[in-house]
């Protein structure tokens, strides 16, 4: 049970990490300031951050603007 959870732990902190640096290059900013934004969004949103972060993560694609 306990590996268990350290293993969500750990997952929802690699998902989390990755959701910051998609941010991160986007948008030119910080990771704290790319925490911000998650943890703000998953607030607005009454979304849990690993959630928020895994949605982003897996389809952060769908969000490029077409090629010209």
């Amino acid at each position: 049970m306990r590996e268990a959870q350290l293993r969500r732990a750990i997952d929802s902190r690699d998902v989390i990490g990755q959701a910051k640096g998609i941010l991160m290059n986007r948008r030119g900013i910080s990771a704290d300031e790319a925490f911000d934004i998650l943890r703000r969004a998953s607030q607005e949103l009454n979304v849990k951050l690993a959630e928020l972060a895994t949605t982003l993560a897996t389809r952060h694609h769908e969000l490029d603007p077409p090629p010209s």
